[in-house]
Formats: C-alpha cells, sequence, structure tokens
C-alpha cells in the first residue's frame, strides 16, 4: 500500500466484519523518540489463539469472495520494515487489539497518508457502528467520539447526513492542520 491510512482502512473492515459496534483507532507520534504507533481495539467476535497466529499469514482468510487476505500481513510488514514492531491481541467473544509501531526516519517508511479522511470515510459509510478516534502529536492531542456526536444529534440525524459528514470531515481536517502546526 502507498500510506498507512489504507492499511488502517483495511484492517478496520476486518472489525466491522467482524461484527464490531466500537472500533477504536488511536494514531501517536513521537518526534524524540522516531516512533509512530498506530492501535486498532474492536468490541467485534474475537479470535482464537490459533485465528490470531494465522491472521499474520496473506494465505489465510476468512472471506468467502478470496483466497488471500493482505490486510493484516501488509501491516505487518510494513511496521516490522522500519524496525518497528506489531502485535495482536485477541479474545474470542471479547474483541482485537491491533498494534503496529514504525520508526518514521527510517527509508522504507511509508507516509502516514490522510488518516482523517480515512475516519471520515469509516464513519459516514458505517453510520451505526461507533467509532473514536485519538490523534497524539508530541505531546498535543484530539479525539473524536461519535458517541459524543450522537447525544448531541438525537437519534433522528445520522452520522452520514449531508451536514453531519460535512461538519466531521472539516472537524477532522482542522484539529489534524493544529496538530500538525498549521493555522
Amino acid at each position: 500500500m502507498r500510506e498507512l491510512a489504507l492499511n488502517v482502512m483495511d484492517v478496520a473492515q476486518n472489525s466491522i466484519s467482524a461484527g464490531a459496534s466500537l472500533i477504536q483507532l488511536t494514531v501517536e507520534e513521537d518526534s524524540r523518540a522516531d516512533r509512530l504507533s498506530i492501535t486498532l481495539e474492536d468490541n467485534g467476535c474475537g479470535m482464537t489463539e490459533e485465528q490470531v497466529k494465522s491472521v499474520v499469514d496473506p494465505f489465510y482468510t476468512t472471506r468467502t469472495t478470496r483466497k488471500v487476505g493482505l490486510g493484516v500481513p501488509l501491516f505487518k510488514m510494513e511496521a516490522e520494515m522500519t524496525g518497528g514492531s506489531f502485535a495482536i491481541r485477541s479474545q474470542k467473544g471479547k474483541g482485537t487489539v491491533l498494534t503496529a509501531v514504525f520508526v518514521p526516519s527510517h527509508v522504507d517508511m511509508i507516509p502516514l497518508g490522510d488518516i482523517g479522511g480515512t475516519v471520515h470515510l469509516l464513519i459516514t459509510c458505517n453510520p451505526e457502528r461507533d467509532f473514536v478516534f485519538r490523534r497524539r502529536r508530541d505531546g498535543a492531542e484530539f479525539a473524536l467520539d461519535t458517541r459524543e456526536l450522537r447525544q448531541v444529534l438525537g437519534e433522528s440525524v445520522p452520522l452520514n447526513a449531508p451536514e453531519v459528514s460535512q461538519w466531521i470531515q472539516g472537524f477532522l481536517e482542522e484539529q489534524t492542520a493544529l496538530l500538525e502546526g498549521g493555522n
């Protein structure tokens, strides 16, 4: 993949397929430590120990439409190619936590990409699910929690309503610019 945001989209789709009603994504950058950490946690159906061992194999997939599953193996490979690490924990009936750690200064590091756009797309294409997105960079941070949006909007306004979608997109762009030192 050409950017990590696309890896995140693919792995988040696994959470959706696993029946998760809550998906939490944390992106944390630490310039001093030369570290970028991406954690995706869900409350989906979870996996057995055997499935956790198999999920990093590109020739293992639970999908019936194709014989390979590249999302998790590619994410793992991207992290490890930079000298980083990859971990996955899962419990059947409880959910899964996946963490990829990257070394941004490494020559094999691919760009993070439009992570805000990925989050926006995940929310608006899956309005029945809840997402918590946290972005931290060198001590500064922001968060977007769709459960809070639902409280403000009430049940009659869906998260994919055009004006809500536009607000989410604007919020993510504004907060990202502030976090990255823009105006």
